[in-house]
């Protein structure tokens, strides 16, 4: 065989000096025709033995020989090239037969599964639109007879071949209009949960696909801002379900790319290609929760485990939120909701650090939430898998969540012990970021002991400020944006809890600028709730009266209890200055407000606060 292949290639080398092989497209089919399965390694190396015989020759003194060996080289170099171009194809082909062939031989309930392998896009090799294209012929021209298949095996191979190619005719039709929704409205809001159909992606994509199906569920994202019955009335085939499948993961992967992409806003880029990772973990919950109403377990799981991969993909990237969260989700679904589509999909997910990172996120947002107890396991778990998988950042970040989390329970010793630990390993590892969000945990939880202990101990309240202003300076010089939320966040509530009201005021208001940047919900309520006590204090009623508004009603809408806090301060001021001189004080409030919060929560106000009060009584 050695010395087949050593002629073949004489052979092709004389021919093409001779001018009887006119492109590389003769050359690859001859080698597609004369090189035996299982002998490639065979063939490389008869290639590369005449490339170095060949390269001796070319520092021959006579020129005629130097320049027929010169022409040679060429010839081989071309060989080399076809020969990595029929690899490639050839790897490409091994791929899809031996998918064909799983697809035939796996039992019914898990004849999806080698399918959702290859949509995985954390694998090496992702499979190409023209590759699908050749899977769907495949399995078209399995399924016809004659063959040996079971006649139920040839119909499901022929649905899914169906499913592939709907996906791909629907692609076609949405692929050029993927990003045009944004021209089209203010690049601030996305459109994504605004309750209209006008605006937004979802009713753009249903008028740009002729597929019924994706038209429906589509639109019922569009107006509800959720998967509906309206969505999908029926039990679905499996054909469809591939369609709709295939078609939202080539949105999500092309929609991020292009976020990332953005080089006139590096930093609104990856806000929202966060948003566009979250976004679609919640859709994929809630069709994986639909399907579960229709009865279709396979449906159900297949969803599942589209969202864990897109969860797995978002953990790796490099904006993934250690620190912080964004809760703003493009479909403007509620942290609570969010919460729950994110951690069924993760119990599936091996301890990795990869899982960590994601816990971090789930804590983050319980923590948020107020469900402290559930924020500590979270971030426990993820402190647990950090270090098994040696993550030093991971194991840097749940000590800094954790020592935050123990403050909203008032354990100030755990809090300091983790906020220590934390500034340790990230100074030995050199991790700038934790170290940061290290030096405002520790300020922070030291002055909240002092506070719990000693209030009126104003000598240990200085010793401690510098760990917190060190601690934003040094987020500022990093320029991450999360990371500055929280700094500022925690310098200014302590300048408020030390009586530096003047000082706290412009920390906070800039806390509350990057919260919103990176759509922290959370912080930006938090912010706003402080700003309303700094004021207060101040009195400066009608600031302490808008922060406090803003403050209660976005603490709500994220279903966080601790929207109580700044409610409480408003029924304080209520009593003090009475219902009428109150209400005038939100008359006048009234344009600044609903730029914020828009009519429905500017006239929830009263209610919110009515709501408080009665709970008092």
């Amino acid at each position: 065989m050695r010395d087949h292949y050593l002629e073949l290639l004489d052979q092709i080398v004389a021919d093409t000096l001779k001018g009887n092989i006119r492109s590389k497209g003769q050359i690859y089919h001859t080698l597609e025709a004369k090189i035996a399965s299982g002998t490639g390694e065979l063939f490389e190396r008869c290639l590369q033995t005449r490339i170095d015989e060949i390269q001796a020759l070319l520092d021959d003194d006579d020129e005629l020989k130097q320049a027929k060996a010169i022409r040679k080289q060429r010839a081989l170099k071309t060989i080399q090239g076809e020969w990595e171009r029929w690899q490639k194809q050839n790897q490409g082909n091994t791929i899809l037969t031996n998918l064909v062939q799983a697809l035939t031989t796996a039992p019914a309930e898990q004849r999806l599964q080698p399918l959702l392998k290859v949509f995985d896009p954390n694998q090496k090799e992702i499979l190409t639109v023209e590759q699908l294209h050749q899977l769907q012929k495949l399995l078209e021209k399995v399924s016809h007879p004659p063959n040996d298949l079971e006649p139920s095996v040839s119909t499901a191979l022929l649905e899914i071949a169906r499913g592939l190619q709907q996906g791909l005719s629907s692609w076609q039709q949405i692929e050029s209009q993927v990003v045009n929704w944004i021209y089209n409205q203010s690049q601030s809001n996305l459109g994504f949960g605004n309750g209209t159909e006008q605006q937004g992606p979802w009713s753009h994509w249903a008028k740009t696909v002729n597929s019924q199906s994706l038209q429906q569920v589509f639109m019922d994202l569009a107006q509800h801002q959720a998967i509906t019955e309206a969505g999908i009335e029926q039990p679905v085939q499996i054909s469809d379900w591939l369609e709709l499948a295939l078609v939202l993961q080539k949105l999500q992967s092309n929609l991020v790319r292009w976020f990332d992409q953005q080089p006139y806003d590096a930093k609104a880029g990856k806000r929202l290609s966060i948003a566009t990772y979250l976004t679609f973990t919640i859709v994929w919950g809630q069709l994986s929760q639909r399907f579960q109403q229709l009865g279709q377990p396979i449906l159900t799981e297949a969803c599942f485990q589209m969202a864990l991969q897109g969860l797995v993909q978002f953990a790796q990237q490099s904006y993934f939120p250690l620190y912080g969260g964004l809760f703003t989700a493009l479909s403007g679904e509620s942290l609570q909701t969010l919460l729950d589509y994110l951690d069924s999909p993760l119990k599936q997910t091996p301890n990795t650090g990869i899982k960590a990172r994601i816990l971090i996120l789930l804590g983050y947002t319980q923590q948020a939430l107020g469900h402290y107890d559930l924020a500590l396991k979270f971030h426990d778990q993820a402190l647990e898998i950090a270090r098994i998988a040696q993550d030093l950042r991971c194991e840097v970040a749940s000590y800094n969540h954790l020592s935050r989390t123990y403050l909203t329970q008032q354990d100030f010793s755990e809090a300091i012990t983790c906020s220590q630990r934390a500034l340790i390993l990230a100074r030995q590892s050199g991790d700038r970021l934790g170290e940061a969000n290290a030096l405002a945990n520790f300020g922070y939880s030291e002055v909240l002991q002092i506070q719990a202990v000693d209030p009126l101990d104003s000598q240990r309240y200085e010793q401690v400020l510098p760990y917190l202003e060190q601690g934003l300076q040094l987020s500022e010089q990093l320029g991450d944006r999360p990371s500055q939320a929280l700094c500022t966040n925690s310098l200014g509530i302590v300048l408020v809890i030390m009586g530096k009201y003047q000082a706290a005021i412009p920390i906070l208001e800039q806390g509350t600028r990057i919260a919103e940047v990176i759509g922290d919900q959370w912080l930006v309520s938090l912010n706003y709730c402080y700003l309303a006590e700094a004021y207060h204090e101040l009195e400066n009623i009608e600031k302490a009266i808008y922060t406090g508004s803003l403050a209660m009603y976005l603490m709500f809408q994220i279903e966080s209890s601790t929207w109580r806090q700044p409610a409480g301060l408003l029924s304080i001021l209520y009593g003090q200055i009475g219902p009428e001189t109150f209400q005038e004080y939100l008359n006048q409030l009234r344009k600044k407000l609903l730029m914020v919060i828009g009519v429905d929560g500017y006239e929830y106000l009263p209610k919110l606060l009515a709501e408080y009060r009665q709970s008092l009584a």
